[in-house]
């Protein structure tokens, strides 16, 4: 049995066109990161900045009182948009827990 008539025949590159297709291909999945001053993030933005995960920043802190407010953009899908906040508000906020000694 031959089963080599499914196999994929790869393409071969030049090592450049290689590289330069890879950066291409990269280019088009990657978004220009935005200052802190201006971005918003979401939960797993958060969770992934605070090394936690997403459920503990959820239920854990974003309901305690001193925790930046979030902002919900309209949206024709639900009555509340989905949470992001201010990037510069997290990251001040988890500096007041830096230890002091």
């Amino acid at each position: 049995m031959n089963t080599a008539t499914n196999a994929v025949v790869p393409t071969i590159y030049k090592d450049g066109d290689l590289i330069a297709r890879l950066a291409a291909e990269l280019a088009k999945q990657l978004r220009p990161a935005l200052p802190i001053e201006i971005d918003l993030w979401d939960i797993a933005t958060i969770a992934t900045y605070l090394k936690r995960s997403e459920s503990v920043v959820r239920e854990r802190m974003a309901c305690l009182p001193d925790f930046p407010k979030a902002i919900r953009l309209p949206s024709t899908r639900s009555a509340r948009g989905q949470a992001l906040y201010r990037a510069k508000e997290i990251t001040q906020w988890a500096s007041k827990y830096q230890d002091k000694n």
